[in-house]
């Protein structure tokens, strides 16, 4: 997958609060996985699709100077903050580069396979690159499950959000996206002969970090929007304007957190 087949790039300037909103929500959520896989001193991890630094930091920290980070991703322009004697910052496609070796405690991904047309050949390079008794763990969203922007769509204001978020949806369709994947990743991890699998879903609805992660977004978005006839550029400015005005409940697709074991 090159970087140009990504709707929402790397290269461009609202990557930044877009991975900042995303750590913000999803970080907690993460590191309950991380716990519960026991991540500790001198574990060598491997972070997928790492995008931003704040998530790579975290795992640096608990892996202690013994341990080891691997952070990639198709552009890791926004990882390089993270740089540090005990993490190594690389250029990389999961699906079609070759695997970095096979001694990992962990391999992690989020919000990564939902967007890689080869994912499947994404998630064996994973777990080619585990050694025995290693903890996979790969976090996606599933817009299919729950596709709204505004739940309680009781106005236009809200019915204009929804159908901003239907065309993100079918734009990132377009790009190779599978929509309805977070909820095919416990069966996939069965599949692949893992234990210990264990899987749960988040949520979040009406929390701070919903405002600018969708600022992030549509501004990120804004061309393929007009582009393809989903808003026009009075609407996008007018839900711009309702986000920043804190008048809608937004919120973001279930994101489903799926955690098994390489057999010993």
């Amino acid at each position: 997958m090159s970087t140009s087949d990504y709707l929402l790039e790397n290269r461009k300037s609202e990557a930044a609060q877009r991975f900042a909103s995303l750590s913000a929500l999803f970080d907690p959520v993460t590191l309950r996985q991380f716990d519960a896989c026991g991540v500790a001193d001198g574990w060598r991890c491997w972070e997928v699709g790492a995008g931003g630094s704040a998530l790579v930091r975290a795992v640096a920290r608990r892996v202690g100077s013994s341990g080891y980070v691997l952070a990639t991703d198709i552009d890791a322009s926004w990882t390089k903050d993270a740089a540090s004697p005990n993490v190594e910052i690389r250029t990389h496609d999961v699906a079609l580069d070759p695997p970095p070796g096979d001694s990992f405690d962990l391999v992690h991904a989020r919000l990564v396979l939902v967007h890689v047309p080869e994912r499947e050949r994404a998630l064996r390079n994973m777990l080619s690159s585990l050694k025995p008794g290693g903890w996979l763990v790969i976090e996606d969203a599933d817009p299919a499950l729950q596709p709204l922007s505004c739940i309680d769509a009781y106005g236009p204001d809200q019915e204009l959000a929804n159908r901003i978020r239907h065309g993100f949806r079918s734009l990132l369709s377009k790009r190779g996206a599978d929509l309805s994947f977070g909820r095919k990743l416990p069966r996939m991890f069965r599949d692949a002969g893992l234990n210990d699998i264990a899987a749960e879903a988040y949520f979040p609805i009406t929390l701070p970090e919903c405002a600018p992660l969708e600022i992030a977004t549509i501004k990120m978005i804004r061309g393929d929007l007009l582009d393809h006839g989903i808003a026009s550029d009075e609407e996008i400015e007018q839900h711009l304007e309702n986000v920043r005005a804190g008048v809608l409940d937004l919120s973001q697709p279930p994101m489903i957190s799926v955690r098994g074991r390489k057999p010993l």
